[in-house]
């Protein structure tokens, strides 16, 4: 009976991992896009200072909120964290669809990059301290790095365990892309970013689908095993919606 209990929070623990892990992955590599940026033209110095002071706020606020919100009861707080992933996970989804069909641009690093250096470069020289390259490295660490907090926290507050799951997921995410961005020095253009939009928003649609029903008083069958039912469930959903939108869309095209 433990060996079982153990398999179901086994189950929750490396869901809630991978989801932090991918989310995550995602920021990572839009935000070394600019920082790469920012080092290659205005100098390494003031890039890697804003990053790593960044870097230091985002987790001075996931160690301050974190461990509060783990002391509050679970089922007070379940429900409402649970919807908040919930409403996360369909974003993403929506957006990766609606970029499988067509409808809206895919990301570019490579575009990306090139933008970004261009404007960097008309910047002009600084002379002393680079206050633009910090500042340029700060934003975007922090613009990329709050998403990646709120999913840490909102997914460590699911219960018993998950903080720790949730932050080495991230750390692991941050560790892998900052190792790539050394080696290659180069935009991860490679990245199947919205295979990885797909994978995110259903796993984060269904943590919160478990969750909120957790927190109403739904018993799951299988317990945490509903969870790998539910990513099921979403992605097949979503996969369906990409050709459905995409003749949607040629049928307005025609029509116009």
């Amino acid at each position: 009976m433990n060996l079982g209990l153990g398999h179901l929070e086994a189950t929750r623990l490396w869901t809630t991992l991978a989801a932090a892990f991918l989310a995550s992955l995602v920021e990572c590599v839009e935000a070394l896009t600019v920082v790469l940026a920012v080092g290659s033209v205005r100098g390494w110095p003031g890039a890697l200072a804003g990053a790593a002071a960044a870097l230091g706020v985002l987790a001075a606020i996931v160690a301050a909120v974190g461990p509060a919100l783990t002391r509050i009861p679970l089922h007070r707080i379940q429900l409402v964290v649970g919807a908040m992933i919930l409403l996360f996970g369909m974003r993403w989804l929506r957006k990766a669809i609606l970029r499988a069909a067509g409808l809206i641009a895919l990301h570019d690093e490579e575009a990306a990059y090139a933008k970004k250096t261009a404007a960097l470069r008309g910047a002009g020289v600084a002379s002393g301290w680079d206050r633009l390259a910090f500042a340029a490295s700060f934003n975007i660490t922090m613009l990329e790095g709050t998403e990646v907090v709120f999913i840490v926290v909102a997914l460590g507050a699911g219960g018993s365990g998950l903080m720790a799951a949730a932050s080495l997921g991230a750390v692991a995410a941050l560790l892998a892309i900052a190792a790539l961005g050394v080696a290659l020095h180069r935009p991860l253009a490679r990245v199947p970013e919205n295979t990885l939009k797909f994978a995110v928003g259903g796993l984060l649609a269904a943590l919160g689908t478990f969750w909120v029903g957790e927190g109403a008083g739904i018993v799951w069958p299988g317990d945490n095993l509903a969870i790998p039912v539910l990513i099921a469930a979403y992605l097949a959903l979503a996969l369906c919606l990409v050709p459905l939108c995409r003749s949607r869309a040629c049928a307005v095209a025609r029509e116009g």
